[in-house]
């Protein structure tokens, strides 16, 4: 890791890192602001990691650091082992060695000791050897299995022969013949390991690396042969003639072992999922090995070899070091070297390079020592070294083919390289460790605006943003601790352009060497077009005000301050009053500018801090935080109304409309999740204001709340109510007054809800709040009254009461138009009775709401004409309800009406009143000049049926011929024939007797 203590003077690391950390990069804690706690971002290994309080500020960094338990994929959890639980088998070993070696250099004490040390001993060590590597080898996995297996059976033969040795001397007390079993043993000591090595080591890739193989084995071979043979091997050929086999031992032993050491200098150990420290120490407890028999052949001869003596203790140290080689790692695969780095060269791979040569130096050396020492040049000397010389000439050779064959390879890669690299749209960039950029692609003047060449040699911190470069910092710090298993990192950050503004850069970085490489591209657009997409999904697209996702979003987070620090929050429901009017009328282009202007007026007339938003169509909500109490909350509001309601010039037209707005504020147990419950509160409140006229301010009361359940409730006991059959209908008579005969029946409906009260449609559907319900329960209504009379026998048609509301609502002909041709009625069978159309309405109720239609003048009056238009086309008889009331006379210039319909407040008081006689006369004459036929409403008594018939009244209905009756009652009334002598009549209670 790089420090200042380390860096000149003025280097980027030692003067901008601390500027940097107070620029918003998060430095190690306790360093920061001094000059030795800056740190290059691209340096490896900071020892701030392991401060736990710099891990509890960046936790990140946790995940950087493996265990070594868990690092090799091969071995069991129980084999594994972490580095704390690998020194202790090591330092073991090691006191066992310096042990052993002790004990050899001070003879053991005893001749008998050192015998049992020299052969059991060593029979032990190679056991244990023998044992250990088999236990790795059956544990593990991989392809690293049959080599360890080898060098257990390489250890066993070794345990076999010293164990046979012992027995010998120390046992039987006799000298060891020559050749012996324990020979043998030793001899098949070599070839296992031979195998071994060669499945440890990397494979040629082609015919010249396993050509290059077979003569580096031989230079170092043969120079080991050549060298052996001039100092001892060629006197023991030449001295030995008696016994052949005991030549063939004598040299069968030393050229294995000259061939094993061959193989451990020759081949390349650099697999990759090999365990490296594991093989070197099992090549240097080989090594031992060889080394000391190659010591005992040169003892043997001299015959100067004894048990128990140093030579014993290498051979110890070499079996121990095997055993201990499987763990040497900790139980741990070598790594690979991360994406983009390149490894120096190691002091392996040269010594491996240099090998063939040195071998050829100690052929030289065995040449020299074979021709000064001796009268006459050995034969075989001068053969093997020939050999080793033709084979370096033919090594050469082929290393100079392979190499230029390399080099033509590495040429045409490097300008294919160059060629992507120039040619590339994004430009890599090349940071040193202390942040200078020592390469820049060209594409830098097409994507910054400035030369490659200027960039060169220029600070990499000077071109990012101020804001952004503690943030490049830490992402380039994480990105250096993970690198092993992350590849690669994404940074975001602002670059400066040759113009001198910023672009929105996102760079790819890579480690290379020990510096870094940026790949980078300008993504501006993608980050202008992700802002406005943000923008879009939180704000109103023709407003450009917050949205009701952003207004709940600002309304929570001013609900989840504490409640010390949270300031006051009130919220602002604004309806516009008489926005569908200009809407339906000047257009929706109008109206959309009319929009774009509230909201102007809006943001101008609240307060700075404030929130206004448009929720959808013409409803806004304003969100008011800080120093607010009712006053201020009301004051802003009656600003907000009487800018709303100033007129609006659109064009060439001027508009106005009014604005309803309700009050809610937040108490003190709010939460952020009551946001919603805020608005709709004010909402409520919102509603309250337009039910008191409109044009006006409204504050939120909890009995809103509780009068918005209860009609809910109401709501849902309707449903119910018409599901389970809850409701009836009543039919009253309407009787002609000439004769007494049943001409139509009017209905009525009850509803007897679960808690016994019945109640008629004008009251239950007047304290649901009407509305929808209302057109809801007439549909239901006509569709039931058509049922009945299709079941009865007598040819009567029915009468249903409806408000001009109802009757002017989408769907409510397409309805009575499908319940006639699903009965099968005629359509004359049907009249409609026309109601007020200005309050909620009853359907088919006594006493209801209104009795008259409303004027040309009021709204949706030619929706109404076109509906009763529709009805008459299809044979549906139209009645005027209320006639002589509350409807005036200009209604009847365009209503296609069959029947007039005094309303019973004028026929109470007709045997009493002089003016409501010559009034209702009036009525009755306007109808029969028009033709049309006459029903009073409300007929009770007989004198009031006398006094209608002679008026010129034609039909009457009221208790006076019959109160309204279920279907049993109303078939022993129509089974009685008509009412005969009306005015004496006397009323039952099944009807009149």
């Amino acid at each position: 890791m790089l420090s200042t203590d380390t860096l000149p003077p003025g280097s980027w690391t030692e003067e901008r890192w601390s500027s940097a950390g107070r620029s918003g990069f998060p430095g190690p804690p306790g360093r920061a602001g001094t000059a030795t706690a800056a740190l290059s971002p691209f340096a490896y290994g900071d020892p701030a990691y392991g401060d736990p309080a710099y891990r509890a500020a960046h936790p990140g960094f946790d995940d950087v650091v493996a265990d070594p338990a868990t690092a090799h994929p091969h071995l069991p959890e129980s084999l594994r082992l972490s580095q704390a639980a690998a020194r202790l088998p090591r330092i073991l070993i090691m006191l066992v060695c310096l042990v052993y070696l002790a004990g050899a250099a001070y003879g053991w004490g005893s001749q008998s000791l050192a015998d049992f040390m020299g052969d059991f001993g060593l029979a032990g060590a190679a056991l244990t050897a023998s044992v250990s590597c088999f236990a790795y080898g059956l544990a593990s996995g991989g392809r690293s299995r049959p080599a360890w297996l080898c060098f257990g059976l390489s250890s066993l033969m070794v345990a076999v022969g010293n164990g046979i040795w012992g027995w010998y001397e120390c046992v039987l007390a006799r000298t060891l013949p020559s050749p012996s079993i324990a020979d043998y043993a030793f001899l098949f000591f070599a070839p296992p390991a031979i195998l071994g090595l060669l499945l440890l080591a990397n494979r040629p890739r082609n015919a010249a690396g396993w050509l290059c193989l077979a003569l580096d084995g031989w230079l170092i071979a043969g120079s080991l042969l050549t060298l052996s043979w001039s100092l001892a091997l060629g006197r023991t050929a030449a001295g030995d003639q008696h016994s052949p086999l005991r030549l063939a031992m004598g040299l069968a032993y030393p050229v294995l072992d000259i061939l094993l050491i061959s193989m451990v200098l020759g081949l390349r150990f650099r697999r990759p999922d090999s365990n490296r420290a594991a093989v070197h120490t099992a090549i240097v407890g080989l090594a031992l090995t060889v080394l000391c028999d190659a010591v005992f052949t040169s003892q043997s001869f001299q015959d100067t070899y004894h048990s128990g003596e140093l030579l014993d203790a290498g051979w110890f140290c070499g079996s121990m070091l095997l055993a201990w080689a499987p763990w040497a790692g900790g139980g741990r695969s070598s790594t690979q070297p991360a994406q983009g780095t390149l490894r120096r060269p190691r002091v392996a791979s040269t010594f491996s390079a240099l090998t063939p040569y040195a071998a050829t130096g100690v052929c030289t050396v065995g040449l020299l020592y074979n021709a000064l020492g001796q009268h006459h040049l050995d034969r075989f000397v001068l053969v093997v070294s020939c050999t080793v010389v033709i084979a370096l000439i033919l090594r050469q050779g082929v290393m100079l083919l392979d190499n230029l064959s390399l080099a033509q390879k590495l040429s045409h890669q490097e300008n294919h390289f160059r060629s992507l690299v120039q040619g590339s749209s994004d430009v890599i960039m090349i940071a040193d460790p202390d942040g200078v950029l020592r390469y820049v692609s060209p594409a830098a003047a097409g994507v910054y605006g400035r030369p490659a060449e200027e960039l060169v040699g220029t600070l990499l911190p000077e071109m990012v943003h101020p804001d952004d470069l503690g943030h490049v910092l830490w992402e380039v710090q994480r990105y250096l601790a993970k690198a092993p298993a992350e590849p690669t990192a994404r940074i975001e950050c602002r670059v400066r352009s040759g113009s001198g503004g910023w672009l929105d850069v996102e760079s790819t970085v890579n480690r290379y060497r020990d510096g870094l490489i940026f790949n980078c591209r300008d993504v501006s657009e993608r980050v202008r077009l992700q802002a406005q997409l943000e923008h879009n999904a939180f704000h109103d697209a023709l407003t450009d005000l917050p949205n009701r996702a952003l207004f709940l979003q600002r309304s929570r987070s001013a609900l989840a301050a504490t409640s010390e620090s949270r300031p006051e929050v009130a919220v602002l429901f604004v309806d516009l009053d008489g926005f569908k009017a200009v809407n339906d009328t000047a257009g929706h282009q109008v109206g959309d500018e009319l929009l774009i202007q509230a909201a102007r007026r809006l943001k101008e007339a609240v307060r700075s801090g404030d929130t206004v938003a448009r929720l959808g169509g013409d409803e806004f909500a304003v969100l008011l935080v800080g120093e607010v109490d009712r006053d201020q909350a009301f004051a802003v509001a009656e600003r907000l109304r009487v800018a709303v309601s100033a007129p609006y010039q659109v064009g060439n037209e001027e508009h106005a409309v009014a604005a309803s707005i309700g009050i809610a504020f937040a108490d003190a147990e709010a939460t952020p999740e009551g946001a919603a419950d805020l608005l709709r509160s004010a909402d409520l409140a919102m509603y309250q204001a337009k039910r008191r006229g409109k044009d006006r301010v409204s504050e939120y009361s909890p009995e809103l709340r509780t009068e918005l359940r209860r009609r809910t409730e109401l709501d849902q006991r309707l449903r119910v109510a018409v599901r389970e059959g809850e409701f009836a209908l009543l039919h009253q008579p309407v009787v002609d007054l000439a004769d007494g005969a049943v001409t139509g029946l009017a209905v009525q409906a009850r509803w007897r809800s679960a808690q016994g009260q019945v109640l008629t449609p004008a009251e239950f559907l007047h304290a649901s709040g009407g509305g929808e319900r209302a057109v809801r329960f007439a549909r239901w209504t006509v569709d039931h009254a058509l049922r009945q009379a299709a079941e009865r026998e007598v040819d009567l048609p029915v009468s249903v009461r409806l408000p001009a509301r109802v009757v002017a609502a989408p769907g409510l002909f397409e309805a009575v138009e499908t319940s006639l041709r699903r009965t099968g009625l005629p359509p004359a069978r049907l009249h409609i009775e026309l109601a007020d159309g200005g309050g909620v309405g009853s359907v088919g109720g006594v006493g209801g709401v209104g009795g008259g239609v409303p004027d040309g003048r009021a709204h949706g009056f030619d929706d109404l004409v076109q509906r009763l238009n529709q009805l008459k086309r299809l044979g549906v008889g139209v009645v005027l309800d209320g006639f002589g009331g509350t409807t005036p006379l200009s209604g009847l210039r365009r209503l296609p009406v069959d029947a007039l319909k005094l309303e019973r407040g004028v026929v109470d008081g007709l045997p009493h009143s002089a003016f409501l006689r010559t009034l209702a006369g009036s009525v009755l004459r306007v109808g029969q000049e028009l033709g049309l036929d006459t029903v009073a409403e409300g007929v009770d008594t007989p004198a009031q049926a006398e006094l209608l018939r002679e008026l010129g009244c034609t039909h009457g209905l009221g208790g006076c011929f019959g109160e309204p009756m279920n279907e049993s009652d109303l078939a022993k009334l129509l089974a009685n024939g008509p009412f005969g002598g009306v005015p004496g009549a006397r009323v039952s209670d099944g009807g009149i007797a």
